[in-house]
């Protein structure tokens, strides 16, 4: 915990995954709601099947999830959606003709269900 996937439609190559990720680590990491920096896990899936509205070939998604442990207070929640969306305005390809969406969500996990261990 905290888990950040980051999905992007496949019509968005080339996708600078190597900068986005140690780029929005930073970021998030440097938030007070994130108490050890090597909790926070980024991965980055390209979904090359998608749809979107009625013409897919000119519209683009880019879509981060970050899932927490329950808890954090709303402004916690916007200050960290607010530093992936701006990692994600700054480095998500915008291909000529093509509209791109691009969404964060926060998703609380259940504290007294989660598990978690160093092995």
């Amino acid at each position: 915990m905290p888990h950040l996937v980051i999905e992007y439609s496949d019509n968005l190559r080339p996708f600078p995954h190597a900068q986005v990720m140690t780029e929005v680590n930073a970021s998030c990491c440097q938030s007070p709601a994130i108490l050890d920096e090597t909790d926070f896990k980024t991965r980055i899936v390209a979904r090359p099947h998608f749809e979107i509205g009625t013409a897919p070939n000119q519209r683009a998604f880019v879509h981060a999830t970050l899932r927490l442990l329950s808890g954090r207070s709303p402004e916690a929640k916007r200050d960290l959606s607010e530093r992936i969306a701006a990692v994600l305005r700054k480095h998500t390809p915008k291909p000529q003709g093509v509209a791109v969406q691009l969404s964060v969500e926060l998703v609380d996990m259940d504290r007294d269900s989660f598990v978690k261990e160093k092995l």
